[in-house]
């Protein structure tokens, strides 16, 4: 029986097969995901940005880092390295004798295969004559031929070559390992095991315990647990926190900790330099002893924050960590965020504490809108633009324009606009208008339904509320061409008012026109009065719970207002003779039953079609959430307007629901990351406990820009929840039924029975 042996290769060719393997798995991957993208792309890309962004801080240092970064440059030579080792050994394995080769006796023998035996007899007989060595011919070449004449001649070697590749039968299966012989050689046997035990003792452990250790101490945010749990703690213990109660929790977070963070630095100079910026900022609370609002980290990165929201110059040393901080803010807001959330939805289930409130929340978003555009609270939102400054506001909040918020800018007369901004030249009135025209406008629709329900109009206790709400994003330079085609449509619309008014004024009745009427027409506009009331049907609600029309509500108002006019017609047809009413009133109750017939069939396509109509958009609206779920999305949208905030940043949003009276959460908010055009969001939320009309409000928040919030209203009117059925109608059979299947089955038994006894007669 054939065994195995493993050997080492003393040649090293199984050697260089393995290398070559291992590097080419390297080099390959790391040159599709290390290489460098093409620079002129980015170049492109911040040319394109440079008319409206070319102010921001952000795109300035963007523009240094891309000149100054030798980052690339080593990449690509790392990069071609790699490669030339590849190619190296590729080129030195190419060039490795075959050591491995299958036995062919016909070529031992210089013979084409399928040789005849006389063939191959007088060959062998010319070889012995050349390689005999009692002729002086190679031993080692005479036993190969004497093997392979065997092997064509004799029938149980030729059959051992055929089916083990071996005159010889079967041998040992060799197994070369891939490692050069020197290796176990015993002279290198102590530098080979410390090398092992260095290498897998000593780095292993050490790489892998680094990275748990500091893997460990982040969650999933990459935020600090340790800041985490300083926000809970904190959130926990104050509620209602205002604006600086929250710059003074955001700013103790251990991000901003030397200790905890090697980015984070403390500076001798900060000893004077801090100092400084606290008298210059005024009172910021520095003789409050709780910790961690005491500790220098704290205080530096707190005095950082409040001077870059006061847009005040500092060092160059305090302005490198004032980036860090701002830099890291919005992040760490999010996380306050999460952490709200949390709070409130164990407050909502468990109880036993005061969830966060409202303003909490809000103020945390609102904050974040601040640094990123580098402005305190009270101030007015059109300075996010280029070339304004406070003193430039007056001109704006004058009697005769009173422009206080970007909305209003933007619905200002173009002549109005450049006459308020003449202050601006005419480059730098272009550069704003630019910048104006490239912040957001995002149209909000809502929709509100029950999901999963017969009834997905109706909200009753208890049930689950879906809020779709669909983002629209659209520019601000989209409304001034809106408003330059409306002024000539406005005043169009102004003439066909007055025409329209003039006519209804040539039209009315004088009043003493009316006087001279009798009384049998008195007596007839009675009665139609009293038949009209008659005809008309019940009111219907205007609204549904979302504040939209039904479409079957439509169509009874529709109804009930061209009631009165048919009634008039009727009327007018009813003075013709009396024949024809007679006429009319002849109806067959056969006729009448075909009509009802008739409705009773429209009524029930229309059911129909309605179910069918919802049916396919709930399949579309499962579509869509399992679309969503597999694709993601990029979170690269539209850059930021930020002439302060030190990095690119993205606009996102916040949508939620809130009940503003009394100050809490309706649905927790949703960090819509992905509006680049259209966005569909779902809000979900139970209904309230208790029958009754809700208002709530449906906020969008945007994370970037300040005075660009919506706040739209939602109604929401809750029923009493459907009695639940004992006894479905579809799981009544009635007993006539079973009866019937059981005589169905009997007779079935019968009919074979005498199917069989006909066999066998």
């Amino acid at each position: 029986m054939a065994g195995q042996q493993f050997q080492y290769d003393d040649s090293g060719n199984t050697f260089f097969y393995f290398l070559t393997s291992f590097v080419g798995l390297i080099v390959i991957p790391a040159t599709y995901y290390l290489w460098p993208r093409d620079q002129n792309v980015e170049q492109l890309r911040l040319k394109s940005l440079r008319r409206v962004h070319g102010r921001c801080l952000w795109y300035r240092l963007r523009l240094m880092k891309s000149q100054q970064s030798i980052v690339p440059t080593l990449k690509k030579a790392a990069l071609l390295f790699g490669w030339a080792v590849f190619l190296l050994l590729a080129y030195k394995v190419s060039k490795l004798d075959r050591e491995y080769q299958e036995y062919n006796p016909y070529e031992v023998l210089n013979l084409d295969p399928g040789a005849s035996l006389a063939e191959i007899k007088k060959q062998y007989r010319i070889l012995l004559l050349k390689f005999h060595p009692d002729k002086g011919g190679d031993e080692a070449t005479f036993l190969k031929i004497t093997k392979a004449y065997a092997a064509l001649t004799n029938e149980q070697s030729r059959q051992n070559w055929e089916i083990h590749g071996n005159p010889d039968g079967p041998g040992a299966t060799s197994f070369g390992i891939a490692l050069p012989a020197w290796i176990v050689d015993q002279k290198n046997s102590m530098l080979v095991l410390l090398v092992y035990g260095l290498a897998f003792m000593v780095i292993l452990p050490v790489v892998v315990g680094t990275w748990w250790y500091r893997s460990i101490r982040y969650s999933g945010d990459q935020i600090l647990i340790n800041t985490t749990q300083l926000f809970m703690h904190f959130m926990y213990k104050t509620p209602n926190m205002n604006m600086k109660r929250l710059t003074m929790v955001l700013t103790a977070a251990f991000e901003f900790d030397p200790r905890s963070n090697k980015e984070a630095t403390i500076r001798p100079t900060d000893n004077i330099e801090v100092p400084q910026l606290i008298r210059e900022l005024g009172n910021i609370n520095v003789k409050k002893k709780e910790p961690p609002f005491c500790y220098p980290y704290s205080l530096k990165a707190r005095v950082l924050v409040l001077s870059h929201l006061a847009r005040m110059e500092v060092s160059e040393e305090l302005e490198e960590d004032q980036r860090f901080v701002v830099r890291k803010s919005p992040a760490l807001l999010q996380e306050m965020i999460n952490v709200g959330c949390q709070l409130t939805m164990m407050a909502n289930s468990r109880g036993g504490f005061h969830a966060p409130r409202l303003v909490t929340i809000e103020n945390c978003m609102k904050l974040t809108q601040m640094l990123v555009q580098g402005l305190q609270e009270s101030k007015s939102p059109l300075l996010q633009l280029p070339h304004f400054e406070e003193e430039h506001l007056r001109y704006c909040i004058s009697k005769k324009y009173k422009v206080r918020t970007l909305q209003d800018l933007v619905s200002l007369k173009d002549s109005d606009r450049r006459n308020m901004l003449r202050f601006l030249g005419e480059e730098k009135y272009d550069e704003v208008m630019a910048v104006l025209g490239s912040f957001p406008h995002i149209i909000m629709e809502t929709k509100l339904q029950v999901l999963d329900d017969e009834d997905s109009n109706n909200i009753t206790v208890g049930s689950i509320v879906t809020v779709t709400v669909t983002l629209t994003r659209k520019r601000m330079s989209d409304m001034f061409e809106k408003e330059q085609e409306a002024l000539p449509c406005q005043g169009e619309e102004a003439a066909h008012t007055e025409e329209a008014q003039a006519d209804t004024s040539k039209a009315k009745t004088k009043v003493w026109q009316n006087k001279n009427k009798g009384a049998k027409k008195t007596a007839k506009s009675k009665k139609k009065k009293l038949t009209k009331k008659k005809a008309t049907p019940a009111p219907a609600k205007t609204k549904q719970a979302n504040g939209n029309v039904a479409g079957n509500e439509i169509e009874k108002l529709t109804s009930s207002t061209s009631a009165p006019a048919k009634e008039e017609e009727d009327e007018g047809s009813d003075k013709g003779s009396e024949s024809e009413e007679g006429e009319a009133n002849k109806d067959s109750p056969s006729e009448r039953d075909e009509d009802s017939d008739k409705q009773s069939d429209t009524e029930v396509d229309e059911m129909a079609g309605d179910d069918e109509e919802e049916w396919e958009a709930l399949q579309q609206s499962i579509q869509r959430r399992e679309r969503a779920l597999l694709e993601t999305k990029s979170k690269i949208t539209h850059p930021a307007y930020s002439l302060y905030f030190p990095e690119e940043k993205q606009e996102w949003w916040w949508l939620y629901i809130a009940d503003r009276r009394d100050q809490t959460l309706v649905s927790m908010p949703y960090h819509v990351c992905t509006l680049k055009d259209t966005e569909e969001v779902e809000l979900k939320f139970p209904a309230p406990s208790k029958t009754g009309n809700y208002q709530y409000s449906v906020i969008l928040r945007s994370d970037s820009y300040l005075g660009l919030d919506q706040i739209k209203p939602l109604k929401l009117e809750v029923h009493e929840a459907k009695a639940m059925l004992d006894n479905h109608p579809q799981w009544d059979i009635p007993d006539t039924e079973e009866e019937d299947e059981e005589q169905e089955d009997s007779d079935g038994i019968e009919e074979s029975d005498d199917d069989d006894d006909e066999d066998n007669d």
